[in-house]
């Protein structure tokens, strides 16, 4: 199929402005995705007396659902996304409420939600609408002072680390808090309002300590890994010695048959069992590309609140990628944090999908100053949604200050 520039349908105006570099990119990781899943599920699904594919399958169904909805999410103007992102953050917040108190606790935690026979985790869909949301209260912040954003955004962001603390989720909780704090500083907002928020994060780390007894024995393990010679991040890094530089071959490794989490926290083990150290450092620089390539574009944009929410976006993939390499390569504690589209997961993958369908949308090239915000769905935007523009330069006020 050949799309022409003279073409003015939606999807010819998509394919010459989206990022063919980042979705090349992204198809990629989702089909790395694909094998290392069946590298790794079918020995956790046979030591849970389910069918061998049972996890792989579930895996290559959510990569296609979450691909649908990165593409079409792509389609989206700016002031559109945003609003999605509206509504899906209000939809998950309810979601969050809602577990709280009908949610079967599992593991110690109420974390599910159990729709038509499938179990949804709303943190992971929580976060991108909380950055779209974060990300334009910031820029409101920085524009109209006079504005109490600033005052929303901090509420907003108690208030879904409030409810991440009850269920107890420790893990997601301190990362919505840093990506907090970091698109706080990306904004540019007073660096003493950063200081006391390290200070308030300092304290909440030793609290959880005391608190919380499964934080204080991760903790406990991490500070003391030489003593758990059998522990599964002392396995975990174990996997790299025994996988050295190219590993053991497809289907060779052993690691996986101690680990209950093999498909999902600790595949990125299996991958250095399987197929070594060197496929390791690959998929590594594989994440680290996407993320710059994003990070590169918003140096490109003009508006502050969509340059926030592309940074956001890109850090938040980044930082949970990190995470869990960093697990598993003995740097960090346990924190039960998923490896974007490789781990597999029904809300994870599809949670990734819509961050970078945000992402991508975002990024997408819209040379017309005047038609910034409509490209994708002409009409009137109302004011939350854009920035006013000059008529003479078509720049934002805030561009002009």
């Amino acid at each position: 199929m050949r799309v022409s520039r003279a073409d003015r349908s939606r999807l010819s105006e998509w394919w010459f402005t989206v990022d063919h570099v980042l979705i090349v990119a992204i198809i990629i990781l989702m089909s790395c995705g694909l094998v290392l899943s069946l590298a790794a599920s079918p020995a956790v699904a046979m030591k849970k007396s389910l069918p061998t594919f049972f996890f792989f399958e579930r895996h290559v169904f959510f990569t296609a659902v979450g691909f649908c909805v990165m593409i079409t999410l792509s389609f989206l103007s700016p002031s559109w996304a945003r609003r999605i992102a509206v509504v899906l953050f209000a939809a998950t917040l309810a979601a969050l409420i809602w577990i709280l108190f009908e949610s079967p606790v599992i593991n110690g935690a109420r974390r599910w939600l159990f729709v038509g026979g499938f179990s949804l985790q709303p943190s992971e869909f929580a976060k991108p609408g909380f950055i779209m949301v974060i990300a334009w209260l910031f820029a409101e912040a920085r524009r109209r002072p006079d504005m109490p954003a600033l005052s929303i955004a901090i509420a907003l962001g108690a208030g879904v680390c409030l409810l991440l603390v009850m269920q107890p989720d420790v893990g997601q909780t301190g990362l919505l808090a840093a990506l907090w704090g970091i698109m706080y500083l990306l904004a540019g907002l007073p660096l003493a309002g950063a200081t006391i928020l390290v200070g308030i994060g300092i304290v909440c780390v030793i609290v959880a300590y005391f608190t919380f007894p499964h934080v204080q024995d991760r903790l406990d393990r991490f500070l003391n890994a030489s003593n758990e010679a059998n522990s599964q991040v002392s396995r975990a890094t174990d996997s790299f010695t025994q996988g050295g530089f190219f590993g053991r071959g497809p289907g060779e490794g052993t690691i996986k048959t101690h680990f209950p989490d093999a498909h999902t926290d600790f595949i990125f083990s299996v991958i250095a069992e399987e197929y070594g150290a060197i496929a390791c450092l690959g998929l590594a620089a594989l994440f680290a590309f996407i993320v710059l390539k994003a990070l590169i574009s918003a140096t490109r944009e003009p508006r502050p609140a969509n340059r926030i929410a592309i940074q956001g976006l890109a850090i938040l993939f980044g930082l949970q990628a990190l995470i869990n390499m960093g697990v598993n390569v003995g740097l960090l504690p346990a924190t039960g944090m998923t490896l974007p589209f490789i781990s597999t997961g029904g809300s994870s993958i599809l949670a990734v999908s819509i961050v970078l369908g945000m992402l991508l949308a975002l990024t997408r090239r819209r040379v017309d100053p005047a038609n910034y915000e409509t490209a994708a769905f002409p009409g009137a935007e109302p004011g939350w949604a854009r920035e006013p523009l000059s008529a003479s330069t078509g720049r934002s006020d805030a561009q002009r200050q």
